[in-house]
């Protein structure tokens, strides 16, 4: 049977296999008690066909669990189903002791597993059917004799708790499936969990090389560029811009060394107001001039959506200074009552919504991560202004 009928049958609520040990413990009980009656002349046992009719009951189970191994297909089932029947009629028919007919339970037994309850009782009553037209044969008015119907009820009640049993491993197996399934899928989710998580990882890791070491390396090539120019032209000018290039490059360190302690789960605090007027103190002087205006309880605000300001600030400054060709840049920061501002303003050549870089990508996708938003205005000639909203999370 393909892995999809399989998957099929089980979902329609049929298991894999009956019991197995079920049907040699009965064939074992019925050759005791077969060759106990035969021995003792309590009945009349004909051990030819009684032998030989359990033992290829025996090799039929055997046959059936080497060919099919996890389920056995429709029709040879009802095959195998019809084969037992005469089976257990031979064997009946030879047993001295009359215990024979309990191997009777088999057929509904067996069929609730194969075929489900509706199938199995009906076989039940078939088997019943069965034993009532052998008494019939066999034993003259045997519903007067005590004996016969003692067994007559006995075999109901035996055959009501048969029934009752598959129905209990039929439920069991069907649990194991499903718990089976559940896990799985949760090996699958979490395989998948970990492959999110690890992309994610990857580009929170991208964001802060952008944002921080790039900020920081675009600033010290500017400055380099800078002293270049103004070797031979004016000394003083080339040192100073040596010296903020220098001082570029010690913030590209500690923003390293502060992406390496983050990843260690540092739990050094971060305080925006600090941070943004060293960005703005560094970036200020030369052909750019960077203010800031900062009002408001940063306290109330989680760790996480300062830094997310910090380094929009970052980028809207670097993108001013490397594309925008600007003059003047105004950086403003606010938190108020309910959300957390920034606005960096600049008055440069702007530029159009279609050509937004990988940079105000990696802001939008930050402001996302703790629930904020990024809104650009430019336009040719018009400069460009970057607002960052981001709602607040107290820290408990």
């Amino acid at each position: 049977m393909s892995p999809a009928a399989l998957d099929a049958r089980l979902h329609a609520g049929f298991p894999a296999r009956p019991v197995p040990w079920i049907s040699p413990v009965l064939y074992g009980v019925v050759v005791v008690a077969g060759a106990f009656a035969g021995v003792t002349g309590l009945g009349d046992t004909r051990y030819v066909p009684f032998v030989t009719g359990l033992t290829l009951l025996m090799a039929l189970d055997v046959a059936e669990r080497r060919r099919y191994p996890a389920m056995t297909p429709t029709v040879p089932a009802i095959t195998l189903l019809v084969a037992r029947l005469v089976l257990f009629v031979a064997v009946a028919a030879a047993d001295g002791s009359g215990l024979s007919r309990v191997l009777f339970l088999l057929l509904p037994f067996t069929a609730y597993f194969a075929f489900g309850w509706k199938v199995s009782i009906a076989l039940g009553l078939v088997s019943l059917g069965l034993l009532v037209i052998g008494f019939e044969l066999t034993v003259p008015q045997w519903y007067g004799e005590v004996e016969q119907v003692s067994d007559l009820l006995m075999f109901v009640v035996g055959l009501a708790l048969t029934i009752a049993m598959a129905s209990v491993a039929v439920e069991e197996q069907r649990g194991r499936a499903r718990l089976e399934q559940s896990h799985a899928q949760l090996r699958t989710y979490a395989s998948r969990v970990s492959e999110l998580s690890a992309a994610a990882e990857r580009s929170r890791v991208s964001r802060d090389i952008h944002d921080g070491l790039g900020h920081h390396l675009t600033a010290i090539t500017l400055l380099l560029e800078k002293a270049t120019t103004f070797l031979d032209l004016d000394r003083a000018a080339a040192r100073q811009a040596l010296d903020d290039a220098s001082r570029s490059a010690r913030r590209a360190l500690e923003d390293v060394r502060h992406s390496v302690r983050t990843l260690r789960a540092s739990t050094e605090p971060f305080h925006l107001s600090a941070a943004l007027n060293d960005l703005v103190r560094e970036a200020d002087g030369g052909e750019l001039s960077v203010s800031l205006d900062f009002s408001g309880d940063e306290s109330r605000c989680d760790p996480a959506a300062l830094i997310t300001l910090y380094r929009a600030a970052q980028e809207g400054i670097t993108n001013a200074r490397r594309h925008a060709h600007a003059s003047h840049v105004w950086v403003t920061a606010s938190c108020d009552d309910e959300n957390a501002h920034l606005v960096v303003a600049d008055d440069g050549c702007g530029f159009p919504p279609e050509r937004e870089g990988y940079g105000l990508l990696g802001m939008r996708e930050r402001a996302q991560l703790v629930g904020g938003s990024v809104e650009v205005v430019s336009g040719p000639d018009a400069g460009t202004q970057v607002i960052v909203t981001i709602p607040h999370k107290v820290a408990v």
